[in-house]
């Protein structure tokens, strides 16, 4: 028995008289799944490490602090991580970089 086109399945005629049931059920796109997988390995790392720096997760995911902020700015949408008040630079060396001093912590208790 064919579904219907409202199913998720059109029939379709081939070249050569045989009938094929086609799937009309788009793809997710593979540059939303890698998102999704990224967030879920950062809430991971957060579950691990509880509190990480912006620097700290540059290395480890080997990703642009740009992309990673967005990515952070959506899990404290969803309340999993809050972004800590910014840590003052100790006054002497003027050496450390933003991005070492941008921390996260976990919130998430579920």
């Amino acid at each position: 028995m064919l579904r219907s086109k409202t199913q998720g399945y059109k029939p379709l005629v081939g070249e050569c008289g045989e009938l094929m049931i086609v799937s009309t059920i788009k793809k997710d796109d593979p540059k939303k799944l890698n998102l999704k997988m990224i967030l879920k390995e950062l809430q991971q790392f957060f579950v691990q490490h509880k509190k990480v720096s912006l620097a700290d997760l540059q290395l480890y995911f080997r990703i642009d602090k740009d992309a990673l902020r967005g990515m952070l700015n959506r899990l404290i949408r969803k309340g999993r991580i809050r972004k800590m008040e910014n840590s003052k630079k100790c006054g002497g060396c003027h050496s450390c970089a933003d991005e070492a001093l941008e921390f996260y912590e976990w919130v998430n208790t579920k």
